[in-house]
């Protein structure tokens, strides 16, 4: 079962824990300085919001596929129709090593396909902090956004 991810920029990590905790009725399940997951059943949803510096406000929704096939079949879907997008295997991307396809919407919100394949311990493997920035949406060519 595949299920919904949003992801939020905010400025404020402990009012909005505490504000997404109580609206979910449920603790994160990952919890970090700059970072923060529900991962829920009901509503079936991987649901993060991330303190980094960039712009706060929606970073980017997509949908979590269970498995390899899963996610081969959204992409497919999405080449079908076609709608260009662009292919990352193995990419690390905040904490997370997952295989994706990113694409982005009429209104230019950009949009992730992605099976999880493991945990990293550090926010997109980097050995040193990084410069403020969002998740790790990259440059769609042919997409309608910037």
């Amino acid at each position: 079962m595949s299920r919904l991810h949003v992801h939020i920029s905010v400025d404020d990590l402990e009012q909005n824990i505490r504000f997404y905790s109580a609206l979910f009725g449920a603790p994160p399940s990952v919890s970090r300085d700059d970072y923060v997951k529900w991962d829920l059943a009901d509503p079936a949803v991987n649901f993060a919001i991330s303190r980094r510096g960039a712009k706060t406000g929606l970073d980017h929704v997509g949908i979590q596929a269970e498995t390899a096939e899963e996610l081969a079949t959204l992409e497919a879907r999405l080449q079908a129709a076609g709608i260009s997008g662009v292919q990352q295997s193995g990419t690390a991307c905040c904490y997370a090593r997952s295989d994706k396809y990113w694409t982005r919407d009429p209104q230019g919100i950009a949009w992730e396909a992605f099976h999880t394949l493991d945990s990293i311990p550090t926010f997109n493997e980097q050995t040193e902090p990084a410069p403020a920035s969002g998740c790790c949406v990259p440059a769609i060519p042919g997409s309608s956004c910037c």
